[in-house]
């Protein structure tokens, strides 16, 4: 993880970066200020090989993947994520999303708020998620 001062008043602005996840621009996968996360877009590229897989199934639960792995690296778990936004090429691939949402959230009554809204995405893209959490341990 990479560290950035942000001002002598107040917590400075951390950028997180995780392991088998990268964006083509210059930016990290989530910065924190504080307590508080947020995320740039989170794609269901294969934390292996870099490679997108066909598959919504597949691209849901590699995203899924790399929420885990972000929370982890900014000392937190999924129980810290507030809210998550899903941005679907197709709308009918809220299936898959559900599957992972469910996997990841079994507790009704301890769900972070989310949205799912269709979008056009680069590439071979079928979901970007960005999510707001607040992790109250320090990052790793």
């Amino acid at each position: 993880m990479e560290e950035t001062e942000v001002g002598a008043h107040g917590p400075g602005r951390i950028s997180v970066h995780i392991p088998g996840f990268t964006h083509a621009n210059p930016i990290p996968a989530a910065s924190m200020i504080g307590p508080f996360l947020c995320s740039g877009a989170i794609t269901g590229r294969d934390p292996a090989t870099g490679e997108m897989p066909a598959s919504p199934d597949n691209q849901c639960a590699n995203v899924f993947v790399h929420v885990r792995a972000l929370l982890e690296a900014a000392g937190g778990t999924t129980d810290d994520i507030l809210k998550m936004t899903f941005h679907l090429a197709d709308r009918n691939d809220r299936d898959a999303l559900n599957r992972e949402w469910l996997a990841m959230f079994p507790d009704p009554a301890s769900r972070p708020a989310r949205q799912s809204l269709a979008a056009r995405l680069d590439g071979a893209a079928l979901i970007h998620c960005d999510l707001l959490a607040v992790v109250q341990a320090s990052p790793r």
